[in-house]
């Protein structure tokens, strides 16, 4: 089996959270493979920017999800991945989803609906969990 650790972000600006959209239609939160010698932080930014072109600085580390899956290209090799996630924020609403990665849309959504977007479970955990903070910071 092969260990992966990636990295990504929750990027929010004002109430809303950026999803992008696959080729597939399923609504994703950005992260991708952390390089060698990079540090995981350093990774989350630069894979939200790659993904979503999306500037974002990180207000803090949000949690870590754990999954295996079956690599398909690669003579069926389980690959056991680690994905560390940050909260972030953006001063703009700008974004263009990456193409060449099969993205089809990127957007910022409401937080409720981010969360009922999310495709998978995890990320709709690390959702919610980032809505818990942004609520807390801002005392609501």
């Amino acid at each position: 089996m092969r260990e992966e650790i990636s990295s990504g972000g929750v990027v929010v600006f004002g109430n809303a959270i950026l999803l992008l959209r696959k080729y597939n239609g399923d609504w994703v939160l950005p992260k991708g493979k952390v390089k060698k010698d990079e540090k995981i932080d350093t990774a989350a930014i630069r894979e939200v920017y790659e993904e979503g072109r999306v500037k974002a600085e990180i207000i803090k580390y949000i949690g870590k999800i754990k999954y295996s899956f079956k690599n398909c290209w690669q003579d069926h090799e389980m690959v056991h991945k680690t994905v560390h996630w940050y909260l972030m924020k953006t001063r703009s609403m700008d974004c263009l989803p990456l193409k060449e990665e099969g993205f089809v849309d990127a957007r910022f959504v409401h937080m409720d609906r981010a969360t009922e977007l999310a495709r998978y479970d995890d990320e709709r955990e690390i959702i919610k969990k980032a809505i818990k903070e942004i609520k807390k910071d801002l005392n609501i």
